[in-house]
């Protein structure tokens, strides 16, 4: 009796390392699949925004700064901000158009 109670303690205190690692890992795959990899997308998507505005398009900076693009270089933009006020910023500053704001509110 006493045998077999000792090697039912021993075999409790060695579990088997898979399932004290499981939780861990499933938090990590909760973790990648909701936070993660839609930043990433976000990040991606912002990235193809910026590098695709033209001139004449309205845009939003990072700061809240409303305006109208009127001249694109490789890393800045200027922007019309008001009538003849034109203010060159750089393109990670811009964060997306107006109109994604006005539907992301209603």
């Amino acid at each position: 009796m006493m045998n077999l109670l000792t090697i039912i303690l021993q075999e409790q205190a060695s579990p088997n390392p898979l399932t004290s690692l499981l939780p861990l890992l499933l938090i990590i795959v909760v973790f990648y699949f909701f936070m993660i990899r839609p930043q990433v997308k976000k990040q991606k998507e912002l990235k193809t925004y910026r590098s695709s505005i033209q001139k004449g398009e309205k845009i939003v900076t990072t700061g809240g700064i409303y305006g109208k693009v009127t001249d694109i270089k490789d890393q800045t933009v200027t922007v019309e901000i008001a009538d003849n006020v034109r203010i060159k910023i750089d393109k990670n500053a811009i964060l997306k158009d107006p109109g994604d704001i006005s539907t992301a509110q209603k």
